[in-house]
C-alpha cells in the first residue's frame, strides 16, 4: 500500500510569511501564558483598547457627554465581559454591526466548600472546563489564579450596571 504524501501550507511560504507566522505563534504564547483565567484576559484586552483610543463608557455617562461619530468606546462589565464600540455616522435604525468572541480558558476552579479528605489525602472538588479531562491534570504544575467569592456578594463598584 502507497503512504500518502501530505502537503503543508507551511512549505510554501516566503521566509517573510514564516517570520510572521512565527512571530504571531510567539505572540500568542505569551498571551495564554500572561492570561490564565477570562479576568486577566479582559484586563489584557482593556489595556490593548485604550491603547487603541478606546475609552471607558462610563466615563461618558459620569460625564453626561453623549457619543459622537467617530468616537471608540468600551464596557468592562465585573472584568468578565467586555464589549467594545466604534460610533459610525449613520442612525441606529440602519443597523450596526457585531462581532462576538467568547473566552474560555481551560481551567479547573473550586466549588463552593471544596475541601474534603478522601484516603488521608486532601482534596478539592472542581469543576474544569475548556474541554480538559480530570486525568490531564494529575502531571501538571498548577498556578493559582482568580477571585474568591465570599457570602456577601457586592456589585461591581466601577460599573453602573
Amino acid at each position: 500500500m502507497l503512504k500518502k504524501e501530505y502537503k503543508y501550507a507551511y512549505t510554501t511560504y516566503s521566509e517573510n510569511d514564516k517570520t510572521k507566522m512565527m512571530e504571531y505563534g510567539e505572540r500568542y504564547r505569551k498571551f495564554i501564558s500572561d492570561n490564565k483565567t477570562e479576568r486577566e484576559c479582559v484586563e489584557s484586552f482593556v489595556n490593548l483598547a485604550e491603547q487603541k483610543g478606546y475609552k471607558n463608557l462610563n466615563n461618558f455617562i459620569v460625564a453626561q457627554t453623549p457619543l459622537k461619530a467617530g468616537d471608540k468606546v468600551y464596557a468592562n462589565y465585573m472584568n468578565k465581559t467586555l464589549l467594545l464600540f466604534c460610533i459610525g455616522t449613520q442612525n441606529i435604525t440602519e443597523g450596526m454591526n457585531l462581532l462576538g468572541a467568547h473566552l474560555d480558558s481551560p481551567r479547573l476552579d473550586f466549588k463552593p466548600n471544596p475541601l474534603y479528605e478522601d484516603s488521608n489525602f486532601a482534596m478539592f472538588k472542581t469543576h474544569y472546563y475548556g474541554g480538559v479531562k480530570k486525568y490531564q491534570w494529575v502531571s501538571l504544575p498548577l498556578a493559582m489564579h482568580g477571585v474568591i467569592a465570599k457570602k456577601k456578594w457586592r456589585s461591581c463598584e466601577s460599573c453602573n450596571w
